[in-house]
């Protein structure tokens, strides 16, 4: 199946500013681009193009004071099937885990595990087996926080999601992942386009959505549709 993707965005900043801009299909995943625009800036500006040491596709670009817009459009190709359901999956002890999964059991400014360490081994130290002790995570997180855009903030940490009950898509996965990281369950956060198959029209402008990943077995799961977070931890 094809997907269509692209964005539109526009800025409006009150000085010159340097943007580094994370919205293009990851590099692991280029080779599934059937076709796609070239990058959009305007108003016209130099745009240096990088690759992060994740495969993230970085931009670059000094803009302007004033309306800057971002744009691009291209089409996906996809074997549309769905995310790989593994009830098995264990989780794998911290002297074992592989060296490049190790990052993802640190701490980060939105992931207190220090703050909530108690807190996840009171709740989940108990469940044995790595994929029932994530899925019970993501139940959690779904039970807990309200999801409500209006009540957004950009500075909202997973401590704080959970002492306040509220959220968007990113507080849902950083709270998911702390408690995971806690757990010594190595897990990410990722961000993509939020899609709209499957979904009732919606006119407003559609949006990014933040999951993440566990490392369970040998290999990363995601949180999204028919695995791990019956339905997204970010939704």
């Amino acid at each position: 199946m094809h997907i269509r993707y692209g964005y539109d965005i526009a800025l409006e900043l009150p000085q010159p500013a340097t943007i580094l801009a994370m919205t293009d299909v990851h590099s692991d995943f280029r080779s599934c681009i059937v076709k796609e625009t070239e990058f959009e800036v305007a108003p016209a500006m130099p745009t240096e193009r990088l690759v992060d040491d994740s495969g993230n596709i970085v931009r670059r670009l000094s803009a302007p004071a004033g309306a800057v817009s971002l744009r691009l459009e291209g089409v996906f190709r996809s074997d549309g099937r769905e995310d790989e359901v593994e009830p098995a999956a264990n989780a794998i002890g911290a002297s074992d885990l592989p060296p490049d999964t190790l990052p993802f059991l640190r701490p980060s400014r939105y992931c207190e595990t220090d703050l909530l360490s108690d807190f996840a081994w009171a709740n989940f130290g108990s469940i044995s087996g790595g994929w029932p002790r994530v899925q019970a995570i993501c139940d959690f997180v779904h039970q807990r926080l309200r999801f409500s855009y209006p009540e957004a903030r950009t500075t909202r940490t997973a401590s704080e999601a959970l002492a306040e009950g509220v959220g968007v898509c990113r507080d849902f996965t950083h709270l998911a992942v702390a408690l995971c990281r806690c757990l010594n369950i190595p897990a990410r956060y990722c961000n993509g386009y939020l899609g709209d198959i499957g979904v009732p029209p919606d006119p407003a402008p559609m949006d990014f959505n933040a999951w993440f990943e566990a490392f369970l077995g040998d290999r990363w799961l995601p949180s999204t549709r028919g695995t791990i977070g019956r339905g997204s931890a970010a939704s």
